[in-house]
Formats: structure tokens, sequence, C-alpha cells
């Protein structure tokens, strides 16, 4: 069964897998959650501003929301 990107990317960032979501966002082939994750990522260990940080943290997580509305959920057949 293959995890869909959004669900890995939810999962690495509630948890702060950053080594795991950097690798999610190379290998994605959605190019715009690949933006965030690198927004994100450059804020969490660049900036100095917390309000960035949160600001792209947060811009993550609306993305993947949205995004995972509009995939078909995974069904497992019994």
């Amino acid at each position: 069964m293959d995890i869909p990107d959004y669900d890995k990317a939810l999962y690495y960032t509630l948890w702060g897998q950053w080594d795991d979501l950097l690798v999610l966002m190379v290998r994605t082939k959605d190019d715009l959650l690949s933006k965030k994750i690198q927004r994100f990522l450059h804020a969490y260990h660049y900036s100095i501003e917390e309000r960035k940080i949160m600001n792209s943290h947060d811009n993550l997580l609306y993305y993947l929301d949205h995004a995972m509305k509009h995939e078909p959920s995974i069904a497992m057949e019994l």
C-alpha cells in the first residue's frame, strides 16, 4: 500500500521528522508541496523570527489540509 505524500508530509511535520520531510520535498511530484516544505524548513533552520517560522508552518499545514480534502482516501479491502 502506497501512502500519499500529503499524509507523509503531515506525519513528518507533526512529529518533527525534518530529515524525512526533506527527502519527501525532493521526491514528491507535487511542486507546490515541495515549495511549501522548502519554505518551512528554510524558515525553521535559518530564521530568527518566530513569526516567520510559524507562518511557514501554518501555510504548509493549510496546504496539506486543502490537498487532503481533494485526494481520494485509502480504503483497505477486507
